[in-house]
């Protein structure tokens, strides 16, 4: 049986939009055979040598027209990583990291991919191929074990058993790589630091760039906070941070702004804090392109975002872009510093009810402080124009050799 205000949620004429559009979507994609297909970009003039891409072919793919997607960094990034390459003179042959079939016929200089195609392309591979691990997430050793320990603290506190949705598969990417660029911190760094490998950061970009919020009042938005993600709600925390609002009573509130009925398993545990309690306010997947986000942003406080394990935090920069104070644990892989974020250190349902309490009593004129200091630092790190300055600097150093005279080292170098 349904509990009604799941029913009610699911049956409203937005979410029945949602749903179809959602599903619809995925047949298209399904019916083209988009993960199947190899695209080939040319350069312009001489071409100087061959690469081949194993990452997201949806970009390239797009009709003439037809804006970028903009629902994941991985869009974007992917089709910029490419272009570099073909702006170098590379003929590029562009194909999705879920292609497990396709063999390549020609040889290539380079080779990069995201998980799954190294390890099957490599060995076949001539030693002059220099083949790159992209890691936009942590290693699965360290990925999916977080994840299980919080599935069955869980368990314990609520005696409910709830899927996994973000679990990696097994993979010896980065044994069979030259070399890594990935897009988190040290954090990130340290799960892949066994290998061996050089490692190059680039900092994850961002979908948007927004202007300042000028009329916020931190007085009056001191207690309101916000939990922003994609799937896997239990692997980002979800579930600890509506135990901790729920018990907080109503001068301060939640809202929640991601997909929560894609994960109906958890929907159900979490339907009395999700939709009866009255200081948490449940809402699905918001547009970060639209006013509606800058509404948001300037009526809240922090972003509460304590995940097991990230790749390079892109929701949380997302939100300090736009002046949202940012409460997040080590693993989220976003560098953090006192002036402009709060570090959970205990990501229990009291360790986040302390820190809410804690950030949300501090004087009016310092929140707003930390709020523009948390601007100031995406808008230097995190935008598009600096992943692809920095992604263009190491393929230069890529395609000149210069990578080889650096040693391989536990901490990544900035590029």
């Amino acid at each position: 049986m349904i509990p009604l205000p799941i029913l009610r949620r699911r049956l409203s004429p937005s979410a029945l939009a949602s749903e179809v559009r959602r599903v619809l979507e995925k047949l298209q994609r399904r019916a083209s055979g988009i993960e199947h297909r190899v695209v080939t970009l040319e350069p312009e003039g001489k071409v100087r040598g061959r690469v081949l891409f194993s990452y997201v072919i949806d970009p390239f793919l797009i009709p003439e027209g037809q804006p970028m997607p903009y629902s994941h960094t991985h869009f974007w990034e992917s089709w910029t990583m490419a272009r570099t390459y073909v702006d170098l003179g590379y003929r590029v042959d562009a194909m999705s990291w879920k292609n497990q079939g396709w063999m390549p016929t020609e040889t290539y200089d380079i080779f990069i991919d995201v998980r799954l195609n190294m390890q099957r392309l490599a060995p076949a591979m001539p030693p002059s191929t220099v083949k790159i691990l992209h890691a936009d997430t942590a290693h699965f050793t360290y990925h999916n074990p977080a994840q299980e320990r919080r599935r069955q603290d869980l368990q314990r506190r609520r005696g409910v058993s709830l899927a996994n949705d973000k679990t990696l598969p097994e993979n010896a990417a980065v044994e069979h790589a030259d070399l890594v660029t990935l897009l988190g911190n040290k954090f990130t760094q340290s799960t892949y630091a066994f290998a061996g490998k050089p490692m190059f950061r680039i900092p994850i970009s961002v979908p948007f760039e927004y202007p300042d919020i000028n009329d916020k009042d931190f007085s009056t938005v001191r207690r309101r906070f916000l939990w922003f993600g994609s799937s896997g709600l239990v692997h980002k925390g979800l579930d600890l941070v509506l135990e901790a609002f729920a018990g907080l009573g109503n001068d301060y509130h939640l809202t929640v702004r991601g997909p929560v009925h894609r994960e109906k398993d958890f929907e159900r545990a979490y339907c009395r804090e999700l939709y009866q309690t009255p200081n948490i306010h449940t809402h699905g997947w918001i547009d970060v392109s639209g006013a509606e986000f800058l509404e948001l942003a300037r009526e809240t406080c922090g972003l509460v975002y304590p995940s097991c394990s990230e790749g390079g935090g892109g929701s949380v920069l997302t939100c300090m872009h736009a002046g949202i104070i940012p409460l997040i644990n080590h693993e989220v892989s976003v560098d953090m510093d006192a002036a402009r974020n709060v570090e959970l250190k205990d990501c229990t349902v009291e360790g986040i009810r302390k820190a809410v309490v804690e950030l949300a009593s501090r004087p009016a004129t310092e929140l707003a402080e930390m709020s523009q200091k948390a601007r100031d630092f995406a808008r230097r790190r995190h935008t598009k124009e600096v992943f692809a300055a920095s992604y263009r600097r190491f393929a230069e150093e890529l395609v000149s050799g210069r990578w080889r005279q650096r040693p391989a080292r536990e901490q990544a170098y900035e590029v």
